[in-house]
C-alpha cells in the first residue's frame, strides 16, 4: 500500500490546532475556523473514526477577551490570560461541537502527569475510556498552573506524546505553515514543499527553521522533534496548513497534503517512549568514546567505568542525559545510582562498586532496559 493508502486508514487520529489557526491577528478566537476544524471532526467520528483535539489558544483567547494586542512576557501573566481564556475557548469549543452531535470532554495535563509513570497511564486509560463513549477528548497543556512548561512548541510535544499514549494511527498537526520545504519559503522563493519522509534524520532536521509567527508557540524544530516521537511511537503525521481546516478530509480521500512522516518500522515500545519523552532530565553524564560506541553499536548498558563528567544535580531514579565528549546528546535513562555515589564510582570498574560505597544497587549505571537511544546516527 502506498503512503497515502496508509493514511487514508487510520482510525485513530490526534489533531492538533496552534493558536495562530485558532486566533485572528488581533488575538480573538477565530471562530469562523473554529467551525470549519468541528464540522470536520464531527465528519472523521461520522465515519467511525476515533478523534482526539489537542488545542492550543487558551492564552490567546485570553488576551482577546480583555482586549489586549501583546502577549505577555511574564509567566504569571500568562498564566492569568490562560486562566481567563480556557473557560472561554472550552465553550466555543462545547457550543461548536453540540451542534453537530459530538459529545466532548476537557483534559488538561502538566508536565507531571507525563513524568509520572502511574498518572502517565491513568492519563492513557482516562483517554481510551472516553473514546469508548464515542466522546472527542480536547486536551490541552494546564497552562494555569504550568511553570516552564510554557514554552515554545509544547503543544507539538504534547500532541505527539498524546499520540503514543493512546497508539494512534495518525497525527494531524495544523500550523500557519503549508508543510516542510527545501528551506524557508518566507525567505527562500525556490524552495520546494517536501510530500513524503520516510526517516528523520540529521539532513531533515537541518531544514527545520526558527519560530513562526507571533501568535503562535511553535517553530519548524518542535515540529520535527513532534514527528519524530510520533513516528517512533509507530503513528504516522502529517504536517499541513491549518487555514483551511476542510482540507483534512483530503488525507482520507487517499490526496496528498502537506508533509506526511511515515511511521518507523522499528517501533519503540511504550515503556520506552516514557522514558524517551516523560520524565523531567535533571543532570548528564559524559562519556568516552568506548562507552559511546559499546551504547550506540552494541546496545550495552552504562557502566561507571565509562563515565568522564557529571552535570546537574540528581537522585537515585532520576531521568539523566548521557552525551558525548562534544556535548551531543546520545541517550537518556534512570540511573541506579545518584550525584553523590556517581561522583565516587566513575571511571571505576563494576566489581569496585560495594568496595567504593559499601553497598551496589546495580553493576550498571543504567541499565540497557531502562536507557533509550536519541541519538540520530
Amino acid at each position: 500500500m502506498d503512503y497515502l493508502g496508509r493514511l487514508q486508514q487510520a482510525r485513530r487520529i490526534v489533531v492538533k490546532v496552534g493558536t495562530s489557526t485558532l486566533t485572528h491577528a488581533s488575538g480573538k478566537l477565530n471562530l469562523n475556523r473554529m467551525e470549519q476544524l468541528v464540522r470536520q471532526l464531527a465528519d472523521l467520528q461520522n465515519q467511525g473514526k476515533e478523534v482526539v483535539l489537542v488545542t492550543s489558544g487558551a492564552v490567546g483567547a485570553g488576551l482577546g477577551r480583555l482586549g489586549l494586542n501583546e502577549r505577555p512576557s511574564s509567566i504569571i501573566e500568562r498564566q492569568a490570560m490562560a486562566a481567563i481564556g480556557q473557560g472561554l475557548l472550552m465553550q466555543v469549543y462545547e457550543k461548536l461541537f453540540s451542534e453537530y452531535g459530538p459529545i466532548v470532554a476537557q483534559v488538561l495535563l502538566t508536565r507531571n502527569d507525563i513524568s509520572d509513570r502511574k498518572r502517565y497511564l491513568n492519563a492513557r486509560n482516562t483517554i481510551l475510556a472516553l473514546l469508548q463513549y464515542r466522546a472527542i477528548p480536547i486536551i490541552n497543556e494546564n497552562d494555569t498552573v504550568a511553570t516552564e512548561e510554557l514554552k515554545i512548541g509544547e503543544n507539538d510535544a504534547l500532541s505527539a506524546l498524546v499520540a503514543g499514549l493512546i497508539e494512534a494511527d495518525l497525527l494531524i498537526l495544523l500550523s500557519d505553515v503549508d508543510g516542510l520545504f527545501t528551506a524557508d519559503p518566507r525567505k527562500d522563493h525556490s524552495a520546494t514543499l517536501i510530500p513524503v519522509v520516510v526517516e528523520i534524520d540529521q539532513h531533515i532536521r537541518a531544514m527545520a527553521g526558527g519560530a513562526g509567527s507571533s501568535w503562535g508557540t511553535g517553530g519548524m524544530v518542535t515540529k520535527i522533534e513532534a514527528a519524530q516521537m510520533a513516528t517512533a511511537a509507530g503513528t504516522s503525521m502529517v504536517l499541513m496548513n491549518g487555514n483551511e481546516p476542510s482540507r483534512i478530509q483530503r488525507i482520507f480521500n487517499g490526496e496528498p497534503v502537506g508533509t506526511a512522516f511515515l511511521s518507523s518500522h522499528n517501533v519503540v515500545s511504550s515503556r520506552k517512549r516514557w522514558i524517551a519523552y516523560g520524565p523531567q532530565v535533571n543532570g548528564a553524564v559524559v562519556v568516552d568514546a568506548g562507552a559511546e560506541r559499546a551504547l550506540l553499536r552494541q546496545g550495552k548498558s552504562l557502566l561507571p567505568s565509562g563515565i568522564s563528567e557529571l552535570h546537574g544535580e540528581f537522585e537515585e531514579g532520576d531521568m539523566i542525559q548521557v552525551v558525548n565528549s562534544e556535548g551531543m546528546e546520545l541517550g537518556r535513562g534512570l540511573t541506579n545510582y545518584g550525584m553523590e555515589h556517581l561522583q565516587k564510582i566513575m571511571g571505576k570498574k563494576s566489581i569496585e562498586i560495594e568496595m567504593i560505597l559499601g553497598f551496589k544497587t546495580a553493576d550498571e549505571v543504567i541499565h540497557r532496559d531502562n536507557l533509550v537511544i536519541t541519538a540520530l546516527n
